[in-house]
This record gives C-alpha cells, sequence and structure tokens, in this order.
C-alpha cells in the first residue's frame, strides 16, 4: 500500500525501540498538540512501536513522525529492515499476541507499509475528529 508523498513531520523522534520506550513516547505525545486530545495516535505508536520490538529485537532504531494534512494525522514508525513486512494476521480468542495491526486496522482510515532501500516505514492515517 503506498501512501500520501511525505510532507514535514509536525512531530519527528529518533529512539532505540525499547519496552520503556513505549510509555515514554505516549507521555511525551500526551504533551503535543497531535498526541494529547486524540488517543488513538498514542494507540498506533504504540502497537508499532511493540512491533518493533516484537520482531525486529530490542535496542533496534526507530523513528516516529506526525504529520498533518487536511483533516487527518499520518503515525509513521521507520526502522531498519526492509525485509521484515507486518502482516495483518486473526488471533485466537486464546492467543496473547497478534492483535496489533488488527487494532490499527480497526481505528485507522487506512494504513500500509513504504519500503526503501535500507529501511521500511509502517504508517496508519487517522481523522483528526
Amino acid at each position: 500500500m503506498q501512501g500520501p508523498p511525505p510532507t514535514s513531520p509536525d512531530f519527528e523522534l529518533s529512539l532505540l525501540a525499547v519496552p520503556k520506550a513505549v510509555p515514554e513516547v505516549r507521555r511525551t505525545l500526551s504533551n503535543h498538540p497531535l498526541g494529547s486530545p486524540h488517543p488513538d495516535v498514542q494507540l498506533c505508536v504504540s502497537e508499532l512501536l511493540s512491533n518493533v520490538i516484537r520482531h525486529l529485537g530490542e535496542g533496534t532504531p526507530v523513528t516516529v513522525r506526525l504529520t498533518t494534512s487536511r483533516d487527518r494525522i499520518r503515525v509513521a514508525v521507520t526502522d531498519p529492515d526492509p525485509r521484515a513486512w507486518p502482516l495483518l494476521r486473526s488471533a485466537g480468542r486464546d492467543d496473547e499476541t497478534g492483535r496489533g495491526l488488527a487494532l490499527l486496522d480497526a481505528v485507522s482510515l487506512r494504513w500500509g507499509v513504504e519500503q526503501g532501500p535500507d529501511s521500511k516505514t509502517v504508517w496508519c492515517e487517522l481523522g483528526e475528529g
């Protein structure tokens, strides 16, 4: 899936994806105009960061970006592995994992992956309201 052309982000943060970073980024976003009135922004960033930790490993360098355009907020997380693409799957009733992308799919207007030569960006778009 291809997203809209990137514009200059309204929020950008580079960090190492470690478990303690997830609540720290959520807290940072709760004080940012794009994250504070919109809990789904915080949810999507948390899920995307958690996916990097789970599938690429702790300490993976990532960049989190939030960009607004018209009536949408774009959440994007870039990591250095262009090969490990996220897959939307159906988690069983007793599964303890596997619901992150389904949750992202449910709260976002659309989502996708952009592959670069040395990275990938998983993104989603949310309505501002």
